[in-house]
């Protein structure tokens, strides 16, 4: 077995002589056998040796085979499974002093002192209690005799990292645990489909979710599920919430809505620390409405399923920091628990992170809601905020004198642009403003295309890919700002948002630099990124791409199964034009051996490794071959050239199939994460455009997610951000993660 792919350099080995111990206990997550399988594969391209611990703590603890070596063959068909393949359980013996004992000779008879431990705050507890007991269990081993003094002395500390799996992202200091992104994706398929029969009954639905101390998935899925309202564990409802639900939902019904849809996370209590049931919300809702409602407890389906594809690429690139972790600590350091904040991993001193996660609880005890909320940081607060002006709106009929703001979508067509529509116009109507639709792009500007858009009329756009407004990938000549202008003029519109991708950046660039040569072309405009390319300026996440990249990975999980039976390599195009995001990252997600990047670039000495390397490893054994191409990755060495130049050179080992994945990725109904970032983004849009309001100024801004944060920026930086050869920005943090790539994708020979 080579140690990095063909044509790339070797890795230094750090682990050589060193052994690594794994364990997932607790709940089980999605995402854990990703995790698992980088722990292995990152290790053995390092140069150690990776021992599974079986059940958790207590196979630690019973030893033989429980703890048994994985190489990297044994983790080939894992990164798509749910749950966790060796296993966990909640450990008792573990609990106890002569438990550990019993755990750290079966470890040291394997020549163990670094551990990957992937579970919840108790079993991240638990580890930091055997790391500080570990000089004294030595002690004592030697004492009785179970060791030697030698192996005492050649394994003077225990070495750890811990990753989180958690399906309610409990922990404090992370944006995301491991898992938590799918039950997300669980929880919204449910209100999804539920919304359909409730509809046809006219029914209203309440859904149980789990969370006994944490309300990320209640609060996040009644966002992203459209529901009218929810009840979580850290902001307890006044008194009276009952009259004031049983109002939202009836607002709805009177504005056309045939559905009602509660959301009760099963840790949910009111201000005096009574439980709130979904049962209790069922019947208040028939006792005060007398209509037809059911409960719908989600349960363990929430842990269970595919892991989506942020629960692949993401614990991929944790499980590969673990291991870089345990393999450069020395003995007196204290092991962290690893984690994302914005997109960066971050390293979390375990005992701090358990702390603050179990402070949690204990403020809501105490009936300390604020500092609950405070504690989940600024994204929960303000998706509260958020939630609650959608479902109890300031105003839905604008005052005569409301600001016209229009909304206009521009560039390629990415899921979840209807979903920034329809939150931008109802959180407009709440803060008292007339929205106005632009259809079919910057021509329908042109031409006076534009009609008003209230309440009712996006009551289905949540759901629904596509743009319903029209879009086109049109940037204005300069000839044309005149009539723009004039139809700006004519339909008062105020401040423009546009919601889309390059194009649309361009031409409001375009509008707001020639903005002193047309009467009414000085108004403000905000650019919200919208593609699925994810290669817009400001933003290291698009609308859109979240989507896309989870219909790329379904796509090669099922591309991957036809080729089970026989010797296949599969060579997968991907979009993306001149940025190799979906590529990367659906390489990571779906398992490929190999990525074709522009950023990159490809060379004939490359593809020469890559042919022998391939030859050798099917003459070896292998039976499957994934590569990905990103579509503009090289104009000359197409994905047909690729897929003809490996059956050519194949000599009849395997043969090659080409498959271009196209539009299917602009289509289908955005993921829970895109509605999310749909509506944060433009919430911050509606912000900055009433700021320029406010202060009567005409200032343009382009806005992203930076770092977990939504910020904006002035348009006159725009290009700056830019490399407009390619159209992509000049700096894309994801790139970070191609060693990760290299150090997971099977390089067997």
């Amino acid at each position: 077995m080579t140690s990095d792919l063909p044509g790339t350099a070797a890795p230094e080995q750090i682990g050589a002589g060193k052994r690594i111990g794994i364990l997932t206990s607790g709940g089980d997550a999605q995402g854990m056998n990703a995790a698992v399988r980088a722990v292995v594969r990152t290790a053995v391209s390092l140069g150690a040796r990776v021992y599974a611990v079986y059940e958790g703590y207590q196979g630690m603890v019973d030893g033989g085979t429980g703890i048994r070596e994985l190489a990297w063959d044994n983790v080939g068909s894992i990164l798509g499974k749910g749950g966790t393949i060796i296993g966990t359980f909640r450990s008792k013996d573990f609990r106890e002093y002569d438990g550990r004992k019993r755990a750290a000779a079966n470890l040291l008879e394997h020549g163990i002192d670094r551990l990957i431990v992937i579970g919840g705050d108790g079993s991240l507890s638990g580890l930091d209690q055997f790391r500080a007991e570990w000089t004294q269990i030595l002690t004592d081993l030697v004492a009785s005799k179970d060791i030697t003094q030698e192996t005492a002395d050649a394994h003077p500390a225990l070495m750890f990292a811990g990753l989180v799996g958690s399906i309610d992202n409990d922990l404090v200091g992370t944006d995301m645990t491991i898992g938590a992104d799918t039950a997300l994706h669980r929880i919204v398929d449910a209100i999804d489909a539920l919304s359909s029969t409730a509809a046809s009954h006219q029914r209203s639905f309440v859904v149980e979710v789990m969370g006994r101390h944490c309300g990320y998935l209640g609060l996040m899925s009644a966002i992203a599920g459209g529901c009218d309202y929810v009840l979580v564990p850290e902001n307890p409802p006044e008194e009276g919430w009952e009259e004031r639900m049983c109002h939202a939902l009836a607002r709805g019904r009177a504005g056309g809505r045939r559905d009602s849809m509660v959301v009760v996370a099963e840790g949910a209590c009111d201000r005096n620390g009574q439980p709130i049931t979904s049962e209790y919300v069922r019947k208040v809702i028939e006792d005060n409405l007398h209509e037809d409602a059911r409960v719908t407890i989600l349960g363990h389906v929430q842990r269970g399923g595919v892991p989506s594809a942020y629960d692949r690429w993401a614990s991929t690139w944790l499980g590969y920091e673990a291991v870089r972790e345990v393999l450069s600590a020395e003995p007196g350091t204290t092991g962290p628990v690893i984690g994302f904040r914005g997109n960066r991993v971050t390293r979390v001193p375990l005992v701090e992170a358990v702390a603050n996660t179990r402070k949690v609880p204990e403020l809501i005890a105490s009936g300390d809601y604020a500092g609950a909320m405070a504690m989940r940081g600024g994204s929960f607060t303000e998706a509260a905020q958020i939630l609650a002006e959608l479902v109890e709106p300031s105003r839905v009929d604008a005052p005569e004198e409301s600001k016209r703001i229009a909304i206009i979508h521009a560039g390629g067509l990415a899921p979840g642009m209807n979903a920034a529509a329809r939150d931008a116009v109802r959180l407009g109507i709440s803060r008292g403003h007339t929205m106005l639709g632009v259809h079919n792009g910057f021509p329908g500007l042109r031409d006076g295309d534009i009609g008003e858009l209230e309440w009712g009329d996006v009551e289905n756009w949540l759901t629904d890919g596509g743009a319903d407004l029209g879009l086109r990938r049109t940037v204005p000549s300069v000839e044309e700002l005149y009539r723009i202008s004039r139809s700006i003029e004519d339909h008062r519109i105020d401040a423009l948002l546009m919601i889309g991708g390059w194009n649309g950046y361009q031409a409001a660039e375009l509008l707001h630099r020639e903005r002193a040569k047309f009467p009414a072309g000085g108004l403000p405009i905000v650019c919200v990124p919208a593609s699925i390319d994810n290669n817009l300026p400001g933003s290291e996440l698009a609308i859109g791409a979240d989507t896309a990249l989870n219909v790329i990975t379904e796509a090669i999980d099922r591309i991957k199964m036809s080729g089970s039976a026989s010797k296949r390599a599969f060579v997968v195009e991907t979009m993306g034009r001149w940025c190799g995001y979906l590529a990367l990252m659906g390489g990571l997600a779906g398992g490929a051996e190999r990525v074709y990047l522009h950023e990159e670039g490809i060379s004939l000495d490359d593809l020469s490794a890559d042919v022998e390397w391939l030859r050798n490893s099917f003459a070896s054994g292998r039976k499957l071959f994934l590569a990905v191409r990103n579509e503009n990755a090289n104009a000359l060495y197409t994905t047909d050239f690729l897929a003809r130049l490996l059956e050519q050179e194949g000599r009849n080992l395997y043969d090659v199939r080409q498959n271009v994945l196209g539009h299917i990725q602009q289509g289908g109904c955005p993921t829970a994460f895109d509605r999310l970032l749909a509506v944060r983004l433009v919430s911050r849009a509606l912000d900055v455009i009433n700021a320029e309001f406010t202060a009567g100024t005409r200032n343009s801004w382009y806005l992203g997610l930076v770092q977990s944060k939504v910020t904006s920026f002035p348009m006159e930086h725009m290009l700056d951000e830019m490399d407009l050869r390619y159209n992509r920005p000049k700096e894309q943090w994801w790139l970070a993660l191609r060693p990760v790539l290299k150090a997971v994708a099977d390089a067997t020979s």
